[in-house]
């Protein structure tokens, strides 16, 4: 008797984890976003990482504070032959309206950071719709050229937020290697972040204005050249239709 009562419930406990895997494994096809199930609830997920088969990484900057770095952030780009994105906060892009001329003329994406990096998760729908319209029509006032992708501020988003990217065309993106180098950290532990994390398809998060982003940023792109990675911009690493993106965030073509 003891022993049916096991049987059962290893049984029911199997049968429960199967369910759990089965919904996991469901994405929001067509969307900018996975549809992970959470208990009772639905949670939409953005891009952090793409399947790819090339052996290729998109580098990124944020955007928010300080412009002194920027210019010299481009021509080490330039000097490795690399792409890039820069995420750029509207109340930034007011600031150095030049050096988004400059990001622009030098071949590199320019997305957006919202308009007054708040956090937006914790914003209504109207007012996340304001952030993102705001701070996309300031980019292409200048650059004439359409905002295709977002990262949030802080990293926190939550389905209103995505449900909203997506209205507006915007494909969220969040990252799967954070150098932390806003915290001060060395060129060479920064780097060293990069080398552990890093994999093909992956998408590196730094700051334009981080004590010691170029560096960093050469010391970085040493490292993975050699290590044969093409570094582009986000938006020629992801897929813009035709795919769909796993609950771990990582996008796939279909």
């Amino acid at each position: 008797m003891p022993f049916c009562v096991i049987k059962s419930k290893t049984i029911k406990l199997f049968l429960v984890m199967a369910m759990v895997v089965a919904l996991l494994a469901i994405s929001y096809e067509g969307g900018a976003s996975a549809l992970v199930w959470l208990g009772n609830s639905s949670r939409l997920v953005p891009v952090y990482r793409v399947e790819c088969e090339e052996k290729q990484v998109a580098i990124s900057f944020d955007a928010a504070w300080g412009a002194d770095k920027t210019q010299e952030i481009i021509d080490v780009l330039k000097e490795y032959d690399c792409g890039g994105t820069f995420f750029l906060v509207g109340f930034w892009v007011d600031k150095y309206p030049d050096m988004v001329k400059a990001i622009d003329e030098a071949g590199l994406e320019i997305g957006t950071h919202s308009n007054t990096h708040p956090d937006m998760a914790k914003l209504s729908e109207s007012t996340i719709r304001s952030e993102l319209e705001t701070s996309m029509n300031k980019i292409t006032n200048i650059t004439g050229k359409k905002v295709e992708v977002f990262r949030p501020p802080y990293g926190s988003y939550n389905n209103t937020l995505i449900k909203t990217c997506e209205s507006l065309n915007l494909i969220p993106i969040q990252w799967d290697v954070d150098t932390l180098d806003w915290k001060g950290l060395t060129a060479g532990e920064v780097t060293k972040r990069v080398m552990d994390k890093t994999q093909s398809g992956s998408i590196i998060l730094m700051h334009n204005n981080a004590d010691h982003v170029i560096d960093s940023l050469r010391l970085t792109l040493d490292y993975l050249t050699k290590s044969g990675y093409k570094v582009t911009s986000v938006g020629n690493l992801i897929y813009k239709q035709d795919y769909t993106i796993d609950a771990n965030g990582i996008q796939h073509k279909k």
